[in-house]
């Protein structure tokens, strides 16, 4: 009875075990990133916070300055819209219209200075000959096509 007992109770303890590590590990990877209308209202203690934020670029906003790599846009996500900067090469995938998710820092200047630009793409996949002769693909094949 007592070996029964000293089983299940270090089964209890390892699983506890491989249960904290498994939070943990997995606690510290989830990174949450703000929208443009949470962003306006951090106080000036949070100057210095590394944060994402995530919106749409505004179509028609972005300035590019080649000679010093840097890049300023506008961020919205539909409610309110901040100027952001970001000095270095973008990712291929970043373009007006699309979304975006930034990291780096608000200042209280109303800018947000941008240490990292993240592109999302657009989920709509279509075969490259399709595109070159202008056809658009329906959603129901498009779906059938994912499946395969």
């Amino acid at each position: 009875m007592n070996r029964k007992i000293g089983i299940v109770g270090s089964a209890l303890v390892v699983a506890g075990i491989v249960a904290y590590l498994a939070w943990g590990s997995f606690s510290d990877s989830l990174v949450y990133f703000y929208t443009p209308a949470e962003v306006v209202k951090l106080t000036p203690a949070q100057e210095n916070d590394r944060i994402r934020v995530g919106g749409m670029v505004v179509k028609g906003s972005m300035k590019v300055k080649p000679q010093d790599t840097e890049i300023e846009f506008l961020l919205t996500d539909g409610e309110k819209t901040i100027p952001v900067r970001y000095v270095g090469v973008p990712p291929d995938l970043f373009a007006e219209g699309q979304g975006a998710v930034v990291e780096g820092f608000w200042r209280q200047s109303g800018r947000f200075e941008a240490k990292l630009i993240m592109a999302k793409h657009a989920e709509d996949y279509m075969p490259v000959e399709m595109k070159r002769a202008g056809k658009e693909m329906p959603k129901e094949d498009l779906i059938k096509t994912l499946k395969q």
